[in-house]
């Protein structure tokens, strides 16, 4: 998946915005309702990295995997960068936006909650 795919598939969640913060930060958010589930830095060093939350358990085994490493400032909520998306399995990738975006919504108000229609996704991406 390019980064392109990925930042297309992630502004197609029910109520996803895209947020652009430039300097000092330089990131691009994507959230759902006021919570975050995913951004890309789009500064040098390792421009267009992509970070996301995934649950404990992924979290353990997904920062032994080469190209992962514990988000910066927020390893500790669980949080992982892929520094390379297009080396990363598109499939794979996708299930974990899920979960993030999952995870992000489940954490508002049942009222914000039930704002957003549940629809399933379409993948930007063959699965052959």
């Amino acid at each position: 998946m390019t980064v392109e795919e990925l930042q297309a598939f992630c502004r197609g969640y029910p109520g996803a915005t895209e947020t652009l913060h430039g300097a000092p930060s330089n990131i691009l958010t994507y959230s759902v309702g006021d919570k975050n589930f995913a951004y890309f830095k789009t500064s040098e060093p390792e421009q267009w990295r992509f970070s996301l939350r995934v649950s404990p358990d992924r979290f353990i085994e997904l920062t032994d995997v080469p190209g992962v490493k514990p988000a910066r400032y927020m390893g500790r909520f669980h949080w992982i960068t892929i520094v390379d998306v297009a080396r990363f399995p598109a499939p794979y990738l996708a299930e974990l936006v899920e979960w993030s975006y999952g995870k992000a919504l489940g954490s508002l108000s049942k009222t914000r909650r039930q704002a957003f229609p549940a629809e399933k996704r379409d993948l930007p991406f063959r699965q052959d």
